[in-house]
């Protein structure tokens, strides 16, 4: 199941990843895990790459794991906490417009960082922090599981064929495709395997994900001429 016949009589809901998706948090993220990385006398550039593809303590796991998982979390933890307080942030164009534009029913953030976190980015950034974040903290597996995404839709009441993922990166698309969900890819030069559709950027995208949720008819062809659909 695709999500792509949702019902048209049926309430519609997008659920959006954050970081790289609503908030461009790349170079805090290389930030913070370069300074971790110097703390344990680690490689940077490797911590990072590791950290791109893993959870925190997988992470750890596997570049440091003659160390205490849980000291190294509690140090990564301060870190992304300062960076919060302290680091510079900016949200993708039509971030701000679209999420005002949606009706605050219908979407939900699903994220594998802290809702602390996230709601102290969206006031930095001026954006809308919704009734739902569902982060880390609130499911036991992470994506690539399905599971983020499927406890989302059932706090909303929503089937997962009535959602429409918006994500960045393949271990969102996939669990959004697992959670049998449209998914959308957004800010990527190409398109992240997997993804129903593809958009160079969130601007391109936001009339789009409205149409979604307002069960407007679809684009004419000739305004879908940026998007790409795979798969």
């Amino acid at each position: 199941m695709t999500g792509e016949a949702a019902r048209p009589d049926r309430a519609r809901y997008v659920l959006f990843d954050v970081d790289g998706t609503l908030i461009d948090a790349v170079s805090n993220q290389r930030r913070v895990w370069a300074t971790w990385a110097r703390r344990y006398g680690l490689d940077a550039d490797e911590v990072h790459r590791v950290a791109l593809r893993t959870r925190p303590l997988e992470t750890f796991a596997e570049v440091a794991p003659d160390r205490d998982p849980q000291e190294c979390l509690a140090a990564l933890h301060d870190l992304e906490d300062d960076d919060v307080r302290t680091g510079v942030y900016t949200a993708f164009d039509g971030a701000a417009e679209l999420l005002r534009a949606l009706p605050t029913q219908c979407w939900a953030l699903v994220t594998s960082n802290y809702a602390h976190r996230v709601r102290g980015r969206f006031r930095r950034t001026d954006l809308p922090v919704p009734r739902l974040i569902v982060d880390a903290a609130a499911v036991e597996e992470g994506k690539p599981s399905p599971v983020p995404y499927l406890r989302a839709a059932e706090l909303l009441g929503a089937a997962p064929q009535d959602c429409l993922v918006i994500e960045d990166a393949p271990s969102g698309v996939r669990s959004g495709r697992e959670a049998g969900m449209t998914v959308w890819g957004v800010n990527t030069a190409v398109a992240v395997d997997g993804v129903h559709r593809h958009f160079r950027s969130l601007r391109e995208a936001a009339p789009h994900i409205l149409s979604f949720a307002e069960h407007r008819a679809p684009a004419r062809p000739q305004e879908q001429a940026h998007a790409h659909r795979t798969g």
